[in-house]
């Protein structure tokens, strides 16, 4: 394996691939409420041109691979996929981030097959409220993949809530979720990707962080779990799980960057808030050599920003479009 290093001398190691731009939620910040339109099956990358990339970005350096979409498990048979990815190499630290709606009846064959942990997104513990924020969802059926992770090995598994100005009236439910199952909550900080920030939702770390000393010292964790990144860890007396921050508004984090993103539709990002993209869809259904694809990767790389330029400039896709 050799190293993918950034004009800024970070070392990326890290893909967050999308496999499907549909998703059977319709979060307020994420689309908007009629959807948006779907890519045709044609231009969605085949299992098999995935593992094609997978393969080449490995032996360039690519160590840790994380599915995402849309909504990764509305794409039928991706524990084949998971199985691809887990036989290419031992060390390729394979994740998934999921609303968890859909886990309940796939987690059990997602750890056979080779996956390891998994991140469920849940934005409110309160049912009303949840399907106010999903628009179209029950929470029950989130826990309930939770749960299933939980019951099939999956280890860790996280909790990522959107941090919405809501979350301050919530805090009671989630503390009790860490204190009765291991589960590790992640409060991430609202932004747009699609250049609509909107201030009202916003709600700082810090202020969560304020929130949540009220039920006693939160104590930074000397060992966080697998697959940290740029959460910062905390734990609280007599919980089972812990909680964490991700601050890209008020503390960002892109002096650490260490990843790429690949769309459903093949398309290199080199940041989540970039406009650049390169195409590597045309270049694996045209080309049988891989150096044409090492290029894109490299090409895309070459493009990586210093930082995410604050929130200012519109990417072009929302956030269901890109992978998240």
């Amino acid at each position: 394996m050799t190293s993918l290093i950034d004009p800024f001398s970070r070392r990326i190691d890290y893909l967050r691939l999308s496999v499907t731009d549909r998703c059977n939620l319709r979060c307020i910040y994420c689309m908007p409420p009629e959807g948006v339109p779907h890519l045709r099956h044609s231009d969605v990358l085949t299992y098999e041109e995935i593992v094609r990339f997978l393969r080449i970005a490995v032996q360039a350096g690519i160590s840790k691979v994380r599915l995402t979409g849309g909504e990764p498990l509305v794409r039928k048979d991706l524990d084949h996929l998971i199985h691809e990815i887990s036989t290419m190499r031992q060390d390729v630290d394979i994740s998934l981030t999921t609303n968890g709606t859909l886990l309940a009846g796939q987690a059990e064959k997602f750890v056979a097959a080779g996956l390891k942990r998994v991140n469920v997104s849940i934005d409110s513990l309160d049912p009303a409220r949840y399907r106010e924020i999903t628009r179209t969802g029950d929470l029950s059926d989130a826990m309930q993949g939770v749960e299933a992770a939980l019951d099939a090995g999956l280890d860790p598994v996280k909790i990522n809530v959107v941090v919405l100005r809501h979350l301050c009236e919530e805090l009671d439910g989630f503390v009790d979720l860490i204190r009765r199952l291991p589960v590790h909550v992640r409060f991430i900080e609202y932004m747009s990707p699609c250049g609509t920030f909107d201030s009202s939702f916003y709600v700082s770390s810090q202020e969560i962080k304020r929130g949540l000393e009220s039920y006693g010292p939160l104590i930074s964790a000397s060992q966080p779990p697998v697959g940290a990144g740029p959460a910062r860890y905390f734990s609280l007396p007599g919980a089972r799980g812990m909680m964490g921050f991700i601050s890209p508004v008020s503390s960002h984090f892109c002096p650490e960057c260490n990843r790429l993103r690949l769309t459903a539709d093949g398309k290199m990002r080199p940041c989540l808030f970039s406009r650049e993209e390169d195409d590597v869809r045309e270049i694996l259904r045209n080309n049988e050599e891989d150096e044409p694809v090492l290029e894109a990767i490299r090409q895309s790389l070459a493009k990586k920003p210093r930082d995410h330029g604050g929130f200012k400039a519109p990417s072009g896709r929302t956030m269901s479009q890109i992978g998240g």
